[in-house]
């Protein structure tokens, strides 16, 4: 998918091609601008995650036009929930901006299909270049473009505009001193895919009581879940994640992945046998863990800033959400006539951030914090599924999926919770 020939310089880089750096590269492509897009790996490369796609992610890929009738794609109709022996299913909130059904891809094809898209509203994709630091003016200390690994030797490439899109560690964010906060939600996930004789689903699968032993022996529950999501043909995508804020927990992630899935249902043959991956892990920077999403010339998006979701450790959603409003921030200021005026347009784009979605990830902080405590775990997992209403509530919460004009009782709520907090 290399372009030919190769320039060395564009009107926008922007580094990393998973779904922010893709969804930046496409409408940044498409409003004119030479975008040149930097990819370390090479296509198709596999991500971890749990590759499922909520209605807010598949809104996005409709937008970007990608095709999602054809094979590949699994559509789900909501959540099936497990918790103290009970089971429910909960579909999809019906809200108008979204559609009513998700999807499950992997990420070894989905990430292929986002970049073949940007490059085919005109982005120029280098795969194989792994960016290694930022140029930096000497006089002003701002970023003028990248220096990158490629075919074995360094490569200089310039743009007066850099997008950060290089994922949880962003080696661009922590350059230029933006540093991880340890008062925001900070995520681990494990997962591996198995083929089994299980038939496909078409509900994603949660359970909410993942109880444990800390290093003493003592018996608790981490605030996390694990899930099953089918990826079709009888694959599935098996991991669990939590939580936390400050100090990491007292938890083997691998070791709860093991005690959990001996406990599922034998003939699912979530075993070895199965298996057909390793156990792999990942963190999930959450709640806007860097800031300011914004400086000196380069954007952070997706998991640089920390866009993903702190309840439900959903980032593909927000990547591609964040990749477009990057995309507009970058095209509004490139408009602009002077230096000043494009400036004051870049300056603008955390306060964007946070209005889209501040106080969301800091009512999921607040959430985080509680739920972080065993007892109040352990009361939501055994008593939330076993009201309807609270069901209702925490899906529509831990999806963040409701309309504030809506009349629905609990969208009401939901919304003035929000408007009740400040923006993270």
């Amino acid at each position: 998918m290399d372009p030919s020939p190769h320039r060395d310089s564009a009107d926008v880089i922007v580094v990393g091609a998973g779904p922010a750096g893709c969804s930046a590269a496409h409408h940044l492509a498409l409003a004119g601008h030479d975008v040149l897009l930097l990819e370390k790996a090479t296509f198709p490369r596999d991500k971890i995650c749990g590759d499922g796609l909520t209605p807010r992610a598949v809104k996005e890929l409709v937008d970007m036009g990608v095709d999602i009738g054809g094979e590949g794609w699994v559509r789900t109709k909501g959540l099936r929930a497990y918790g103290s022996g009970t089971t429910v299913e909960m579909p999809w909130p019906s809200v108008a901006s979204f559609p009513d059904f998700g999807l499950v891809r992997s990420r070894m094809d989905l990430d292929h299909l986002l970049a073949r898209k940007a490059v085919e509203s005109g982005a120029r994709l280098l795969e194989g270049t792994k960016v290694t630091q930022p140029v930096l003016d000497p006089d002003t200390g701002r970023v003028g473009g990248v220096v990158a690994w490629r075919d074995g030797a360094p490569h200089t490439y310039r743009a007066p505009l850099v997008v950060a899109a290089d994922g949880a560690s962003s080696r661009l964010a922590v350059a230029l001193g933006l540093q991880q906060r340890t008062d925001r939600p900070m995520g681990v996930a494990v997962r591996r895919y198995y083929t089994t004789p299980r038939p496909d689903q078409d509900h994603l699968e949660a359970w909410l009581d993942l109880e444990t032993r800390d290093s003493r022996g003592r018996t608790y529950m981490p605030f996390g879940y694990g899930w099953v999501f089918p990826v079709g043909n009888g694959t599935f995508n098996v991991g669990l994640g939590s939580f936390h804020i400050g100090r990491k927990p007292d938890l083997d992630h691998r070791q709860l992945f093991r005690e959990w899935t001996a406990r599922l249902p034998a003939d699912w043959r979530f075993d070895d046998a199965h298996a057909t991956t390793p156990l792999r892990g990942a963190p999930l920077p959450a709640g806007l863990n860097r800031r300011p999403q914004y400086t000196r010339g380069l954007l952070l998006t997706g998991d640089a800033g920390g866009m993903i979701n702190p309840l439900s450790g959903e980032g593909i959603d927000y990547a591609m959400e964040s990749g477009r409003l990057t995309a507009d921030t970058v095209t509004r200021a490139l408009a602009q006539p002077t230096a000043p005026a494009r400036e004051e347009a870049l300056l603008a784009y955390p306060d964007a951030v946070r209005a889209a979605y501040g106080r969301y990830f800091t009512v999921g902080r607040l959430v985080v914090h509680a739920l972080n405590h065993p007892r109040v775990m352990r009361l939501v997992a055994t008593r939330s599924l076993q009201r309807p209403v609270l069901q209702r509530f925490m899906f529509k919460l831990w999806a963040n999926l409701t309309d504030p004009h809506s009349k629905d009782a609990l969208d009401r709520v939901i919304t003035a919770i929000q408007r009740a907090v400040p923006a993270a």
